[in-house]
């Protein structure tokens, strides 16, 4: 078993002091609400309203940890209670709504919905529901509250299904209570890829299982898969006009982003997961292509089909069950100032080294190492930023093959060849980084979080900077460890 550094195990006894205070049995029933609500606004504006409140059997988080210790994402919700206005439960989060504010559309004032929701335990009595958003100095700020009287006559009580549900129960470990409770939704499989889906989902969870930290812990981890036909095979590739007739609605080019895959169909997508307890939610996109997305607290989506699969994966993981941020820093992305300026990012992983002498994660530094720490960066830029401005033109090019409905051999060997050009160039980068004198050490490496300048990771390469079925970097991994210890104990 891995050992927790001093700070690590500090950190943890506060947070199981604080969350010691809320008694599960004196406080809630066996099982869940499920909060839908409207996230409405732009990138100056936002407006929540309450949609509808499912009640399921069972809670399948931590009955032990109800307090949410990690203070990450730019949100969360609580469940107070009312007549002493004790947090009686809380979980940090992230939303799609975020992440459109950050766009040139929403800084422009063009509105869009996003439907959400929120899994808290069903407290015995009428609770205060709040949710809090960060502002720039970190500090939290309601934006939504609303009671809700679990014996309200308008709170659903039947459980939603969708027929044609197959639940696989891929590997059961133990107690939801006392597990990591992941399900694994399939998107874009016909009826007659059901067989394609148990493959690919056993798979993936071979893969999940033996990388660490995971591996240490596969006997507190239950993994499900649910399994609903969707009409067409595939999912949505706007930018080649294509559109599949899919269940979920996941769709490449989300945020205007090729290769990120996300879905606006909340709903469909909690009442298929709601067919199994879970703690968090993959959806498995039946795709040869690359590409996937993961929000913090939320879901990650990933293709199953693509050399790279399994890297995204872990990676979208990272994302949607840790809120670790990602490290690169080359690629296109559509967000505008997604960390601002002057303000620590919230994510573990991450930081503007605003003060040198306490380093966000000075417990597990490397000796002696310099702050910032220089490495080959501008070599590195060189290579990368080179490779990705040709894989634009390729993408650009298969996109337009694609709308121009070109012979399927012809679209077939430019992406054999776009995909022979990414494996050489990430076997060109891990070579690079593993061969760096630095490699192996933890500093303050520049180029970070989609910046070059100003934002730091803490090792020279990491799960979460290159592609490629490789580890976690040291402070990725002790934070994921952390929060799995959250959810199992």
């Amino acid at each position: 078993m891995k050992r927790i550094t001093l700070l690590s195990a500090v950190v943890l006894t506060l947070a199981l002091m604080t969350r010691a205070q809320v008694k599960y049995d004196n406080h809630f029933f066996n099982k869940t609400l499920r909060i839908d609500y409207y996230h409405i606004g732009d990138a100056a504006s936002e407006l929540i309203t309450l949609d509808e409140v499912y009640e399921y059997d069972g809670w399948a988080g931590s009955k032990k940890n109800l307090i949410d210790p990690f203070n990450n994402g730019a949100y969360y919700y609580k469940v107070y209670d009312i007549p002493s206005g004790t947090v009686l439960f809380s979980r940090g989060f992230d939303s799609y709504f975020k992440e459109y504010q950050t766009t040139t559309k929403a800084i422009q004032g063009t509105k869009r919905t996003y439907h959400e929701s929120a899994l808290v335990p069903m407290p015995k009595r009428a609770f205060r529901f709040s949710i809090e958003k960060r502002d720039r100095s970190g500090g939290m700020n309601e934006v939504f509250a609303d009671t809700i009287d679990p014996s309200n006559l308008y709170i659903i009580k039947e459980t939603p299904k969708h027929s044609g549900v197959k639940v696989s129960r891929t590997r059961i470990s133990g107690d939801p209570a006392t597990s990591l409770d992941l399900v694994i939704l399939g998107d874009g499989y016909s009826a007659a890829e059901q067989k394609k889906f148990e493959r690919d989902l056993k798979r993936y969870a071979d893969v999940f299982l033996s990388h660490e930290p995971f591996k240490r812990y596969k006997n507190k981890i239950n993994i499900y898969g649910v399994f609903h036909p969707s009409e067409e095979s595939g999912i949505d590739e706007p930018g080649a006009n294509m559109y599949k007739r899919n269940l979920l609605g996941t769709r490449f080019y989300s945020l205007g982003s090729e290769r990120y895959i996300l879905t606006e169909e909340n709903k469909v997508m909690r009442d298929l997961a709601g067919h199994v307890p879970y703690d968090a939610v993959y959806i498995m996109c039946n795709s040869p292509r690359y590409g996937g997305g993961g929000i913090y607290n939320l879901y990650s989506t990933f293709t199953s089909d693509n050399q790279f699969s399994g890297y995204v994966f872990l990676h979208e993981f990272g994302h949607s069950f840790a809120g670790l941020a990602d490290e690169y820093y080359t690629s296109d992305v559509a967000y505008n100032e997604f960390y601002p300026e002057g303000v620590e990012p919230a994510e573990p992983n991450l930081t503007r080294l605003m003060d040198p002498m306490n380093l966000k994660w000075k417990h597990l530094q490397t000796p002696g190492i310099q702050l910032p720490t220089l490495w080959n960066k501008e070599e590195y830029d060189g290579m990368d930023v080179a490779w990705q401005k040709e894989r634009r033109e390729l993408n650009n090019r298969i996109a337009e093959l694609k709308r121009s409905k070109a012979p399927e051999r012809e679209i077939a060997a430019l992406q054999a060849e776009y995909a022979k050009k990414d494996k050489e160039r990430s076997q060109r980068a891990d070579r690079f980084l593993e061969t760096s004198p630095l490699a192996g050490k933890v500093g303050a490496f520049e180029g970070s979080g989609y910046a070059s300048k100003g934002l730091y990771r803490p090792m020279v390469d990491c799960l979460m900077f290159t592609k490629g079925i490789k580890p976690f970097c040291r402070v990725c991994e002790e934070h994921m460890e952390m929060v799995i210890r959250h959810f199992t104990e």
